[in-house]
């Protein structure tokens, strides 16, 4: 019977050969292949990691605590299941391994769509999430100290050619963006993705361009050409997003992202103080003028453009009422 090792040398063997073939259905075929290999070279490098141990005890997914004898319990594999990837990252953190999550993410998620007779992604876009996931295989091989080009052959060959050829579009799409002068400075750092297809390839049609208002964008993975403002909405949330959540939830106060009042995107960064999509300012005190707390951008953006913070205008309805 093969090896743990070897079906899973297999698997992405056959995984890599589907991929090759730039046909719609094998690429799906890649998809499984791809993502039971990677599972089972993980569990491989969890079994190497303890050489000593019973296997089952390393990769088992359920335990129950068992009567030692001597008034203690040990703990039991209980069933045959084993870990899968909601479990494996912990599994692998606990044995002081490593592993990239992100990347296994995106193709765990395009298995699923898979397996459930249905998936929207574009093939391209698959073919992304099958690229981003040959590094994981490399490191995985480098952790259990295995010559990857021994054991996948040609399809390692086809692996370094592909990841090559995702890095270097994805250098040129940045390379394109790289003279434009953005509203919000933290674009520069910026991970911009395609709305179609969410790939991180996105770069300018004219390179040379230097102003955002001009930018004109294109995606280097399916061709797509979609708006500036819909990405740069997208880069703030992806940037902030966490950020005004957290505000919200737990201090009940909006920011610091607004709806900006020119261009009504919601893309105006309290931080910067100016809105990342057409790059306009607020024009208004940031100190009351009775009591010098901060006039938050909300209460201006709320209507309370006369010096005076929501409190202090509060106050001064009151008077005026009586």
């Amino acid at each position: 019977m093969p090896s743990l090792f070897e079906n899973a040398v297999s698997s992405i063997r056959m995984g890599v050969e589907d991929y090759r073939q730039q046909d719609g259905d094998r690429v799906l075929s890649a998809v499984r292949n791809l993502y039971a290999g990677v599972l089972l070279l993980a569990k491989e490098a969890l079994i190497r990691q303890a050489p000593n141990a019973d296997p089952r005890e390393v990769i088992g997914a359920a335990f129950r605590p068992v009567p030692d004898g001597h008034g203690g319990v040990d703990h039991m594999v209980s069933g045959h299941r084993t870990i899968d990837f909601d479990t494996i990252n912990r599994r692998f953190k606990d044995f002081g391994l490593t592993i990239d999550r992100k990347a296994l993410s995106e193709l765990n998620d395009t298995r699923n769509d898979i397996e459930h007779h249905y998936t929207d992604q574009p093939e391209a876009s698959i073919r992304t999430a099958i690229a981003k996931a040959f590094p994981v295989i490399s490191s995985l091989f480098r952790q259990i100290e295995e010559n990857p080009v021994e054991h996948l052959e040609g399809a390692w060959e086809t692996m370094l050619q592909e990841r090559a050829l995702y890095d270097h579009e994805l250098a040129a799409a940045r390379a394109s963006l790289s003279n434009v002068a953005w509203h919000g400075a933290f674009m520069v750092h910026a991970k911009l993705k395609c709305g179609e297809c969410g790939s991180e390839l996105l770069g300018q049609i004219h390179a040379d361009n230097a102003s955002q208002d001009c930018v004109e964008f294109r995606c280097r993975n399916c061709g797509a050409t979609p708006v500036t403002a819909d990405v740069v909405e997208a880069a703030v949330d992806d940037t902030y997003g966490v950020d005004e959540y957290l505000r919200a939830k737990d201090a009940g106060e909006e920011g610091p992202i607004y709806d900006c009042p020119v261009c009504e995107r919601h893309t105006y960064l309290e931080g910067e103080a100016i809105c990342a999509n057409c790059g306009e300012g607020l024009d208004f005190t940031s100190e009351c003028l009775r009591c010098s707390a901060e006039i938050s951008v909300q209460d201006f953006l709320d209507g309370l453009d006369e010096g005076l913070c929501s409190y202090c205008t509060h106050q001064s309805d009151k008077v005026t009422r009586e």
